[in-house]
């Protein structure tokens, strides 16, 4: 089924998770999946770090668990640094051999020292090539504070308006902590004509080291309310996760209240976090 479709229908709720590290079980991310399939999401999307052929046959691999085992839809992530037209082609192959319809496109981060090798410089290249050699539902991301490179918010919404009309299905956002971000974002597309899903992108933070990765990664801004609940509960990491989730859940519950297309949670692999905030907003999706 091409997730597109869910957003005639409904809110949206949907879930992230990535590959676990070559130390964990192998069967360690099934038993996440095993948990959040029981929380009913709208799918299930997997992402895909370094490593090449190899780490894409490992997200195949889960992606296509989820849909043919567990019987959710699945979202397989696609970075295009790197690769040749030819790796795409043999992995548009493997996603119609799995029965997945559904690639999230987009460009990865360039390491450092310079982008390797590859047929594709952005997330537009790559949409359109899988545009022209498939019938995917592309999905692509978007930035609420714009793009960590991009020279302006201006900007930022004309390479995000290069991707939809490249051929993009339905947009997800990066995470962000203040939903203001996301309206404004919502006001800029529709003005800019890009009129397809949005799914508001939602981390729920639970502990310090976490929050500065993410700052340092992404930039995203910590608002007032967001840093005071740090400071007062950073030496407590119980409490820290207990009021990550309330956080996330007062984010969310604010969304939908104000129509939004979808939620998707960044669930870090923690079933019990995506448990929580799944039984706080059940009734408002």
């Amino acid at each position: 089924m091409k997730t597109k479709t869910l957003f005639d229908e409904k809110t949206v709720f949907s879930f992230e998770v990535f590959p676990p590290k070559r130390t964990d079980p192998s069967d360690s991310i099934f038993t996440t999946v095993e948990r959040l399939k029981a929380l009913s999401p709208d799918f299930i999307s997997v992402t895909y770090g370094a490593g090449g052929s190899e780490n894409s046959d490992i997200t195949l691999s889960i992606a296509s668990e989820i849909k043919n085992t567990y019987g959710v839809e699945s979202v397989m992530h696609l970075p295009c640094i790197g690769l040749t037209k030819a790796d795409v082609l043999n992995c548009l192959d493997k996603l119609r051999a799995a029965g997945i319809e559904n690639i999230l496109a987009l460009r990865g981060d360039i390491p450092s020292g310079g982008a390797p090798a590859g047929d594709f410089r952005y997330a537009s290249d790559l949409i359109e090539f899988i545009r022209a050699h498939g019938d995917f539902n592309v999905i692509a991301a978007c930035y609420p504070e714009g793009h960590i490179e991009s020279p302006s918010i201006v900007e930022d919404i004309r390479n995000l308006k290069r991707k939809v009309d490249a051929g993009v299905d339905q947009l997800v956002t990066q995470l962000f902590f203040d939903n203001e971000y996301f309206y404004r974002l919502i006001e800029r597309c529709r003005v800019s004509g890009i009129d397809v899903p949005v799914e508001a992108g939602i981390m729920p933070v639970v502990n310090k080291k976490q929050i500065e990765r993410i700052v340092s990664l992404c930039g995203a801004t910590l608002p007032r309310k967001f840093t005071t609940m740090m400071a007062r509960y950073e030496d407590n990491p119980e409490a820290l996760r207990d009021a990550g989730i309330a956080y996330a859940v007062d984010q969310i519950v604010d969304l939908v209240t104000n129509g939004v297309q979808g939620i998707h949670l960044y669930t870090m692999n923690r079933p019990y976090v995506a448990e929580r905030i799944s039984a706080a907003v059940k009734n408002i999706l």
